[in-house]
């Protein structure tokens, strides 16, 4: 009995804890849709309910019982900046970032193991590349949603659009995970290393934060909206944005840390603690609306527009152990 109960044990407490509540997500996923612009994909607010209910969706795709799909999907709700410290700058590529990794884990293997065991993609996450694949996978649906109705086939077009309902769903949720401070470092479930503040080693954190706390002063989409930035619609690089809002989050990280300390996550009068969340759902939602705002704007571009394959091994910065070149910097 104890043979079978261990490995499963070992399962359980090697998970990360889960993004946001289901509440947190929905919220912020809300508060996105509604402060569309109208000159936005507005169709979306029709699907609201739907994108709302399904927020939480992508992490039912990290069970064990599906192990394809937890190992391909668990790294995309994280992003533990501590363990890749040594790569600078970010590879503008999923396949080189884990290429990486590999290389650095074999390098520090052949001194220091048990060091090497945390330098692998399942302790550094992947979350702004599934951010950037998202977004581009939205960009191409609305594109196929404006063709179709060009043509007047409008059928075809409620189909799309509830294609593009279901890619918001998924964006939105790594855009959410990427707002929580603790999906942005290693110490995620519990302080790791050295801990002069005495801060709690738990797992527990996670849920106390962003669960537990969460529910206790009822957060909703208009808690949310109120702590919303303005829409951007500055264009520049997207990929270099998704990462500097990835480490504003992770910068708040101890703060998390020192609210739990001293109790706030039991108190819904917390003032500190309510700012934090406020804040943080602010930003997810904002980021969310900017994203889909500039995805219906980039849809308007034709798949045909002259830009380098990837794929073409002739492509500048071709590298031939991913079989493709980085993405380009999107222009300013």
């Amino acid at each position: 009995m104890i043979k079978r109960i261990l490995p499963l044990l070992v399962a359980l407490t090697a998970s990360p804890a889960l993004g946001w509540g289901h509440q947190a997500h929905t919220a912020i996923d809300r508060a996105a849709i509604a402060a569309l612009p109208a000159d936005g994909p507005t169709f979306l607010r029709a699907y609201v309910d739907y994108i709302a209910a399904s927020s939480t969706v992508p992490d039912g795709w990290r069970n064990a019982s599906e192990p394809f799909s937890k190992i391909e999907e668990d790294p995309n709700h994280g992003w533990f900046r501590e363990r890749f410290a040594f790569l600078k700058p970010i590879p503008r590529s999923r396949y080189a970032f884990l290429l990486a990794l590999y290389r650095e884990n074999a390098r520090v293997a052949r001194s220091d193991p048990a060091a090497a065991a945390w330098v692998n993609v399942r302790w550094t996450g992947t979350l702004p590349y599934a951010v950037m694949e998202q977004y581009g996978h939205l960009v191409a649906d609305m594109r196929q949603l404006r063709g179709v109705r060009a043509a007047g086939r409008e059928k075809n077009a409620q189909f799309l659009e509830q294609i593009c309902a279901f890619d918001v769903i998924r964006l939105g949720h790594y855009v959410g995970d990427g707002s929580q401070p603790l999906h942005d470092s290693i110490n995620s479930d519990g302080w790791r290393g050295p801990n002069p503040h005495g801060y709690t080693t738990g797992a527990s954190i996670h849920s106390r934060f962003e669960s537990d706390y969460v529910g206790l002063i009822d957060l909703t989409e208009v808690d949310v909206s109120r702590h919303m930035a303005p829409l951007a619609r500055a264009r520049g690089d997207l990929f270099d944005a998704v990462l500097s809002y990835l480490d504003e989050a992770g910068d708040r990280m101890e703060t998390v840390y020192q609210l739990d300390k001293r109790g706030a996550f039991a108190k819904a009068a917390d003032i500190d603690a309510r700012a934090l969340v406020y804040a943080r759902t602010g930003a997810g939602a904002s980021l969310l609306r900017d994203l889909i705002v500039r995805a219906w704007g980039e849809s308007q571009q034709s798949s045909a527009v002259a830009v380098a394959n990837p794929l073409d091994p002739l492509t500048p910065g071709f590298d031939p152990t991913t079989g493709s070149a980085p993405a380009p910097v999107d222009p300013d």
